[in-house]
């Protein structure tokens, strides 16, 4: 399977790299400073660009299966404004999957049902900007036609990889509190070899 993963320097997606060239997968990376990626492979593809630029996108889309991302926010709009370019991208190549990283806080809440958790008084967090980053792409990739999945973890300590966790569709499992980088991760590589989530957000947690 030929993948692009864009966010590949970041700590979810440094994992995903590792875990899809362990299994012998070709692996292409989008990032802005190639130095940044310690692995050399044989399946590994680097291509210097930004995931802002819509010509960089499409360049490291061409050949893909699937994409994944583990973007984060970088505290501005690096999500909402490079969201629109993948899905374009992915429509041109004809790639139908993506899995992402999101955030618990845009999963629904329980106490609020109508509301997304970070709208609510479920979340406990003051500053929600990230959250409704990720919420705006939710909404983008709701509306793309695309077999998307969004994997919102909650806490995300680095952690150890346990391989033990709860997953729940739309929803965080009940008392999650935590989950770590490696088996957020492993989780969201696990979805290439299902059809678990397709068009829905999932939460996790142990």
């Amino acid at each position: 399977m030929k993948l692009l993963i864009l966010g590949a320097t970041g700590r979810v997606g440094s994992h995903l790299v590792k875990n899809a060239l362990q299994d012998n997968h070709h692996v292409t990376v989008l990032v802005r400073t190639p130095e940044k990626i310690q692995i050399e492979h044989h399946n590994l593809t680097v291509v210097q660009g930004n995931v802002l630029n819509k010509e960089s996108i499409e360049q490291a889309m061409h050949g893909a299966d699937v994409v994944m991302s583990a973007l984060n926010t970088d505290g501005g709009t690096t999500l909402t404004e490079s969201m629109p370019f993948i899905i374009d991208a992915m429509k041109k190549e004809g790639v139908k999957r993506v899995i992402t990283i999101g955030t618990a806080g845009i999963l629904q809440s329980r106490v609020s049902p109508e509301l997304l958790r970070y709208q609510s008084s479920e979340s406990k967090r003051k500053i929600t900007r990230a959250a409704e980053e990720h919420h705006k792409v939710y909404e983008l990739l709701e509306q793309s036609g695309l077999d998307w999945t969004i994997v919102c973890p909650t806490y995300l300590p680095d952690g150890e990889r346990l391989g033990n966790y709860r997953t729940e569709r739309d929803l965080l499992p009940v008392d999650g509190s935590q989950i770590s980088v490696p088996d957020t991760a492993d989780f969201a590589y696990s979805l290439l070899q299902s059809g678990d989530f397709i068009k829905a957000r999932v939460g996790i947690a142990y």
